[in-house]
């Protein structure tokens, strides 16, 4: 009999590739959406090889328990993906950001607690690594490394405050009622989207494909393929020496080396020239995701992210 994990955001770009490779090797699947009426967030789910048999959809709302303990119920592991990433402007943070993703979080590690889970995989954030203005020039930032909440509220991040506050009332309430929990950082999440709609990463590559000269210096640190960002979360779940946070980016680079790379693959578009560092303090390094490396994941090279990204952009009408 195959095992059954709760995948909670299971529509987004990287929830949907997690359910399918989850389906892919096995298991049943509670995917958790927003709206069961929504065919936006369904159809490409129920789609899927295998999901007849083995997936089930649930609605669910972050800040609703009973929601979470009904799709939670009867699974063994739980991977907690539900965020609020809200492309544009925020009007209130607190209610649009904050609250879900702190909340939220607590409230599935709640419900995976009682409903006697083995282990929860929640997917943190490179924002909760960066920015980190004070961290040592000489040192390069990795898993022991958390985001400066008090320069993000003076310059209004709200989203790695959200995703800071949300990974460390995982990991305290993990501290305080012994629930195995297991963290993914991932960097700008690339590749072939699932689902119809746009994620916020690959509307960046979208922007600098039309030229944007925007330079994210608070919000990157490298990339990882929806695939491989995928693969990080089952093989945390399957491997029993998976402990702590896990950085997951193909390597650690300044944002100007991926428009630079977009720009040497795709000569066609119009994309901008940037400064050779964009991201003050950020040392580049080739194994900066050792412990997943370690856990025997094979990250996708950059060329390959950036051509799957524009390619699966060009096919969808984006660019």
């Amino acid at each position: 009999m195959s095992k059954v994990v709760c995948v909670t955001g299971a529509s987004g770009a990287i929830g949907s590739w997690l359910v399918r490779l989850l389906l892919e090797r096995g298991y049943t699947v509670h995917a958790t959406i927003q709206d069961l009426k929504d065919e936006e967030e369904t159809k490409h789910l129920e789609a899927m090889e295998g999901a007849k048999s083995r997936l089930r959809l649930f609605q669910m709302d972050l800040l609703d328990s009973d929601s979470i303990a009904a799709a939670i119920k009867g699974c063994a592991g739980v991977f907690h993906l539900a965020c609020p990433n809200i492309i544009g402007q925020v009007k209130d943070p607190q209610k649009q950001i904050l609250e879900p993703a702190i909340k939220g979080t607590v409230n599935v590690l709640k419900a995976a607690k009682e409903a006697g889970v083995e282990r929860v995989v929640a997917t943190s954030s490179i924002s909760s690594i960066v920015p980190s203005p004070n961290w040592p020039a000489d040192k390069i930032k990795g898993e022991d490394c958390w985001t400066d909440l008090d320069y993000c509220r003076e310059k209004g991040l709200y989203y790695p405050i959200a995703k800071t506050l949300a990974e460390k009332a995982g990991w305290d309430f993990a501290k305080e009622t012994g629930l195995d929990v297991v963290m993914i950082n991932p960097g700008t999440a690339l590749g072939p989207l699932i689902p119809p709609r746009i994620n916020s990463s690959m509307a960046v590559l979208v922007k600098v494909l039309k030229g944007d000269k925007e330079t994210y210096e608070d919000f990157f640190m490298g990339m990882a393929h929806f695939k491989d960002i995928a693969m990080a979360h089952i093989l945390a779940f399957e491997k029993k020496n998976a402990t702590g946070r896990h950085l997951c980016v193909e390597a650690i680079r300044h944002y100007a080396d991926f428009v630079a790379k977009v720009a040497e693959l795709y000569p066609e578009y119009n994309v901008a020239t940037l400064q050779k560092d964009t991201q003050a303090g950020l040392l580049r390094a080739k194994d900066a995701s050792k412990k997943l490396i370690d856990l025997g994941l094979e990250f996708t090279p950059i060329d390959q992210i950036i051509k799957d990204g524009v390619e699966s952009l060009k096919s969808l009408g984006y660019v």
